[in-house]
């Protein structure tokens, strides 16, 4: 079937490899094997020129990704979620300049994550959460403009088929046997309905601490990055700030470092903020009461300190379980009140600094204190050098003080050896 657009078999108990054979369908553009259990590696179908949609999530495949839709530059969905597949994110990743949904979610992929994703300036859904992912996140990624587009929710409009609505049994039965056609219609035929039958494209997110399907027209609006549950580390990038419309951004189960970004202040589209069991540390900002739309902010398991955000606007409806596991963090809905000690979770101005840090400079204390040392034993040595009365009597104390350490070091020797002997 040279002329095949659209193959959507999912959800059916389906085994064995992907038959090569599928890479001669040039005009391919819906392929969806998505929930069965198809094993092998995934085919170099370099063939597929008008690729939209691939769906090979929840299945077994296994190896490296290597080759597979690389010169596919029309892909805009590629889901390969759930499976097997090892090594690195291939660099030629970047040459998808038509994806704008990318889903590898629970594989054995590791590695850094490439700039290459970088170039990917339609992308508005990854998903690289529960990979082995290291090192930093690249600042680049706030180039997804993660702005809606129809056509991630787009189908093959090719895909169709028709329905005759009257009694025609007897007419599609003679032309079938006498004329050797099936569908000739001629004036005879007055009375019939064409559908357009799209093959569905829908795609799983997870967001608000829950996994959502996505389809239809939510679909184009939906925008998110997760990066949950790999092994990366160092700072935030500042620069993911600039990702004004997002709607969800998932840093937890990671080793990141530092502190929160003010930055995110003008995520004004979030709905989630997942940044919990990390190392953060530093307070949570206040400007973040403003992100009116934020339904889910989690920061659990950190090392963050002072007192938590206002409750009001949506961060009155956050619990304990949004700031649990940061033992210097305080305030409702903790049950750790705040004293007047306690950190403050603003930032202090200029002249309010010498107050944040204390009543008093830890440097300039040791100075004072070496300073007063040298005063005083200077002093001394003076006045005993000029009063010959005062001298007498501090070398007759020193004397006195020294014959009565030997004393005593000489009386519990003696003591001692007569307990050894006994």
């Amino acid at each position: 079937m040279t002329s095949l657009i659209g193959i959507a078999i999912a959800r059916n108990q389906l085994e064995g490899p992907i038959p090569v054979e599928l890479c001669n369908l040039k005009s391919l553009e819906f392929f969806d094997l998505s929930h069965n259990n198809m094993s092998g590696s995934i085919p170099s179908c370099s063939n597929w020129s008008e690729i939209k949609h691939v769906h090979l999530n929840k299945n077994r495949l296994t190896g490296p990704i290597t080759s597979a839709f690389r010169g596919c530059s029309t892909l805009v969905t590629l889901n390969l979620r759930e499976n097997y597949l090892i090594g690195n994110i291939p660099d030629w990743i970047g040459n998808l300049s038509s994806l704008s949904i990318l889903l590898l979610k629970g594989n054995y992929l590791h590695g850094q994550i490439p700039l290459q994703l970088c170039l990917l300036e339609k992308l508005s859904l990854l998903d690289l959460s529960n990979n082995s992912f290291s090192g930093q996140i690249p600042r680049c990624l706030s180039n997804f403009t993660c702005e809606p587009s129809y056509k991630k929710s787009e189908s093959s409009n090719s895909i169709q088929t028709y329905f005759i609505i009257s009694d025609m049994l007897s007419f599609l039965h003679s032309t079938i046997i006498m004329n050797k056609k099936i569908f000739d219609f001629h004036s005879d035929v007055k009375d019939f309905t064409f559908f357009n039958v799209d093959a569905l494209q829908e795609v799983e997110f997870t967001t608000k601490n829950t996994t959502l399907s996505y389809k239809g027209d939510i679909l184009n609006y939906m925008s998110g990055i997760d990066l949950s549950c790999n092994k990366l580390e160092g700072e935030i990038p500042t620069e993911l700030g600039d990702l004004s419309n997002i709607h969800a951004l998932n840093l937890s189960f990671n080793n990141l470092t530092g502190s929160i970004p003010i930055e995110f202040s003008k995520l004004k589209q979030i709905e989630s903020l997942d940044l919990s069991h990390n190392n953060l540390d530093g307070i949570i900002l206040p400007q973040l009461v403003e992100l009116n739309s934020l339904a889910v902010f989690k920061v659990a398991h950190n090392n963050l300190r002072g007192t938590t955000p206002e409750r009001k606007a949506q961060f009155g409806t956050f619990d304990e379980s949004s700031y649990e596991g940061n033992p210097l963090l305080c305030g409702p809905p903790l049950l750790k009140a705040c004293t007047k000690t306690e950190p403050s979770s603003t930032i202090p101005t200029d002249n309010e600094g010498d107050e944040a840090c204390g009543f008093i400079d830890l440097e300039v204390f040791y100075v004072s204190f070496a300073v007063s040392y040298v005063i005083m034993l200077l002093a001394i040595v003076a006045i005993l050098c000029i009063n010959l009365h005062w001298r007498r009597a501090w070398f007759n104390f020193v004397e006195v003080c020294i014959y009565t350490c030997y004393y005593f070091i000489v009386t519990s020797t003696c003591k001692l050896s007569r307990f050894r002997i006994v």
